[in-house]
């Protein structure tokens, strides 16, 4: 037999051409607010596009003042959100309220627009009970195990699939850093297995705390990590809530309609430290680094096209904040008024029926707690 020199597989090529598909994210409206694809853009009235805006300047002013309070001693964890607002607000806002929201713990916007309300948002940084308690049913609690959140969404699409509620998706926040997780590859592969609906996204913001993104997976991309359990993915700018829209509720719609899970990777920057815990992130980022990212502000690209609309102005901008501000000065007021929590209810709470040790230790505390 003869030696061939020809590869049967050339193993190279595979490795240097298999991201490409995704490497070429969807946008709207480029970084230096040039609208590159006007006829999405036109799918979209003026009041629309102002609501966008309203939006995230609603979500950068409560990250301003949620870290002032933070400053102040006044709430507990808290996980910034400055550079994502058009990956955040451009996501919820393409989602249903019969959806079913698993946010992880920087996801505490999504939650108020999806049903619950900034003062619940305080005291579950508080760590208080009641934070747990939304208006909207149709969410879980912040999830801090990273990635975990990705497991219960497989838990809950497939529930919404064999209940057979119509027009219903399950939708999943995680950062880079949770695709790192045996969790996310078990609920993205168990909700594909299934054909569940559900949308799960990746906010790529370049860290999981000090560990950056080439250092976390060989992937060129976090979307394509989708392909090997067989669900459709794609990379968009998360600068951009336009595209960021656009694409989510296409992707609501393919999962609505019975054809399985969606992976979606919004590319975005997280502005400041992981959390108020106290990271520094000037000791693992650079200015050189940042400065593209400011530069690329989902805001400044916004107020750019609603500026040149004629429909936007900064003075417009300024009384939005002033207002912002006062709701949430408020909705701190009312997060502190909220009753002391007990160790007696928390023992109450542990079992369905207190043991007798646990009944006793209830009844030692609400003793003391009498006085």
């Amino acid at each position: 037999m003869a030696n061939g020199s020809k590869q049967i597989v050339d193993f190279a090529k595979i490795k240097a051409t298999m991201a490409d598909p995704y490497k070429h994210p969807v946008q709207v409206i480029d970084r230096e607010g040039k609208v590159v694809d006007p006829d999405t853009l036109a799918k979209y009235s003026d009041d629309q596009l102002v609501d966008f805006m309203k939006k995230m300047v609603w979500e950068r002013t409560l990250h301003e003042q949620t870290m002032n309070f933070s400053r102040q001693g006044r709430l507990g964890f808290y996980a910034p959100t400055a550079g994502e607002e058009a990956s955040e607000m451009g996501s919820v806002t393409a989602f249903k309220q019969q959806d079913f929201l698993l946010p992880a713990y920087r996801d505490l916007p999504q939650m108020i627009q999806h049903g619950t309300t900034v003062a619940k948002g305080f005291l579950w940084s508080k760590g208080h009970v009641e934070g747990n308690q939304h208006e909207n049913p149709n969410m879980l609690f912040p999830q801090i195990i990273i990635g975990a959140q990705y497991v219960e969404t497989a838990g809950v699409a497939l529930g919404i699939k064999k209940n057979g509620d119509e027009d219903r998706v399950a939708f999943v926040y995680t950062g880079d850093g949770g695709t790192s997780q045996g969790d996310w590859y078990e609920g993205v592969n168990f909700t594909s297995a299934f054909q569940a609906p559900a949308v799960f996204f990746v906010q790529n913001n370049g860290w999981a705390i000090s560990v950056p993104r080439y250092k976390q997976t060989g992937a060129e991309t976090l979307a394509q990590k989708a392909v090997a359990m067989g669900v459709p993915s794609v990379q968009v700018d998360g600068m951009d809530i336009v595209a960021v829209h656009e694409v989510s509720k296409a992707a609501r719609d393919f999962a609505a309609a019975g054809n399985g899970p969606v992976v979606i990777e919004t590319l975005t920057y997280r502005y400041g430290a992981h959390s108020s815990a106290g990271d520094d992130p000037s000791r693992y980022r650079t200015k050189e680094e940042e400065k593209p990212w400011f530069d690329a502000d989902p805001l400044i690209r916004m107020r750019k096209v609603l500026t040149d609309k004629g429909v936007w102005s900064q003075d417009q901008e300024d009384k939005l904040v002033d207002e912002y501000k006062d709701e949430f000065k408020q909705a701190m007021k009312e997060a502190e008024a909220a009753p002391a929590q007990k160790v007696s209810d928390f023992l109450k709470w542990t079992y369905n029926v207190p043991t007798p040790a646990v009944k006793k230790q209830i009844a030692e505390f609400e003793a003391k707690e009498s006085k």
